[in-house]
């Protein structure tokens, strides 16, 4: 550049390829930001859907809250001439006729609460306790008990369903859509078990959407009349809301299976044959209780080489075959079971290192057959194997 010569700032970071705005700078107050900010909220809106926010209850509660600040910019002469420059979608062309005085404030609690919102403190974008009037209706449909004069028939239902989470049959899983909701089926909701007792004709709701009448049955015995939607509602809102899955099909431990039975695994029960004193003075009592997904030939393969086998080669005793049933859990389960008769044992592995074994048990070959069958028929969620009597007993409560 030869001496004398001078460019101004913007000429020279034009030279370099960078966009200058010519505009200066304008103070703006802090009620004109806010409004620019929440203008450009709704700009990202309609980039984002490639349309205008709209109303309805059954708009996401953000939505809801963009359209009611763009029709009220739009009312607004003040805030529709200081965003019109922004207003690259054309959003404002859709204003409806005004109706507003410049004298109205566009403050989003205020806003919230032409929606029937509730609103906490927090920040908008930090919505946590945001109900809508519909989500208050289905909310307050669900707590809307009354007492269920004939609980009685339903009690034995939820007492057999609970037995079948225990052992396995059911499990429960994330809630997911509606057409779970069926006439028969288990729910938890509110922390409460909640049974679909009857189900009325399919309706056209307010929005269109199918509904329908429910009678549903609580496990503390109340009962409430609500809407199919009402308690999908609920369910999805509840973080712990959850779906109680149908028993499992086929048979949990036969020799025969039916087409379409899924194997699971194998129970297998194992007696060890080494020397070690406890073991020699009990074998025909201590016993190894586990479940494996392959043979257990396989499975027992170099037992002498391992500590949880006792270092020594071992026998099988009996094998019960799973079907559709959750092998990890079940084990647990028949772990539980005999857990006051767990055999306290140490074994030194071939290095040397100490190591403590936790599936081996001093209980007799007869009475795991036994919690076997009370497995299969769902009984045995409320026993425990007592060593001084040599049996299942039911639990304490």
């Amino acid at each position: 550049m030869a001496k004398g010569f001078t460019k101004d700032d913007d000429a020279l970071l034009a030279e370099l390829g960078v966009e200058v705005d010519a505009k200066k700078q304008v103070s703006r107050t802090p009620r004109e930001e806010r409004i620019i900010a929440g203008f450009e909220e709704i700009l990202r809106f309609a980039e984002e859907h490639g349309r205008a926010p709209q109303h309805g209850e059954d708009r996401d509660i953000f939505e809801r809250l963009y359209a009611v600040r763009l029709d009220r910019i739009c009312q607004l002469h003040e805030c529709s001439d200081l965003v019109a420059p922004l207003d690259k979608h054309g959003l404002l062309a859709e204003a409806p006729p005004s109706s507003a005085s410049d004298s109205d404030d566009l403050d989003d609690d205020a806003l919230l609460a032409e929606l029937g919102v509730e609103v906490t403190a927090s920040p908008l974008t930090e919505l946590k306790h945001v109900r809508s009037t519909v989500e208050k209706k289905a909310a307050d449909e669900v707590a809307n008990r009354e007492k269920c004069e004939d609980f009685a028939m339903f009690k034995p239902l939820f007492e057999q369903v609970q037995k079948e989470i225990n052992s396995g049959l059911r499990e429960t899983r994330p809630f997911e859509m509606k057409a779970e909701i069926e006439k028969g089926r288990f729910f938890i909701v509110g922390g409460q078990k909640a049974y679909v007792a009857e189900m009325g004709d399919t309706i056209i709701n307010d929005q269109g959407r199918t509904d329908a009448r429910l009678r549903v049955i609580f496990d503390n015995g109340t009962e409430s009349n609500m809407l199919m939607r009402s308690l999908q509602r609920a369910l999805n809102k509840d973080e712990a809301g959850r779906r109680i899955t149908e028993p499992s099909a086929g048979p949990l431990f036969s020799d025969q299976t039916i087409e379409g039975d899924e194997a699971s695994g194998t129970i297998y029960v194992l007696r060890s044959k080494s020397d070690h004193p406890l073991v020699a003075e009990n074998r025909d009592l201590v016993h190894k209780i586990g479940v494996t997904n392959m043979e257990v030939e396989k499975r027992i393969a170099g037992a002498q080489l391992q500590p949880t086998f006792l270092m020594a080669n071992v026998e099988v005793v009996a094998t019960y075959e799973l079907y559709n049933i959750n092998r990890t859990k079940l084990e647990n389960l028949i772990h539980r079971i005999f857990e006051p008769a767990r055999l306290e044992i140490e074994i030194m592995d071939r290095f040397g290192r100490p190591f403590v074994p936790r599936e081996w048990f001093l209980v007799p070959l007869f009475m795991i057959d036994e919690a076997v069958e009370k497995i299969k028929d769902g009984s045995i969620a409320n026993f425990v194997y007592d060593p001084k009597q040599a049996k299942l007993v039911q639990r304490a409560v």
